[in-house]
């Protein structure tokens, strides 16, 4: 399946703002996360297709999902 995947803040360094990405039937969103090599602590809020959810929802072809770290300030 494909997903789009939207990085935010420093989520980005080293990384994209936005792409694609090819998931196996039954991904997770910490499938995701891993494949990015993002450690799951600093991911603060998960949305997919615009919804709250948690990192371990499974997410569906055509998905867009949107990682967020924790924001001070």
């Amino acid at each position: 399946m494909q997903v789009t995947v939207k990085l935010f803040a420093q989520l980005r360094n080293g990384r994209f703002k936005v792409d694609s990405m090819g998931l196996n039937d039954q991904a997770r969103v910490t499938d995701v996360v891993e494949a990015l090599v993002i450690p799951p602590e600093e991911v603060a809020h998960c949305l997919v297709n615009g919804h709250d959810i948690s990192l371990n929802s499974i997410i569906k072809d055509g998905d867009t999902i949107a990682l967020f770290p924790a924001i001070g300030g």
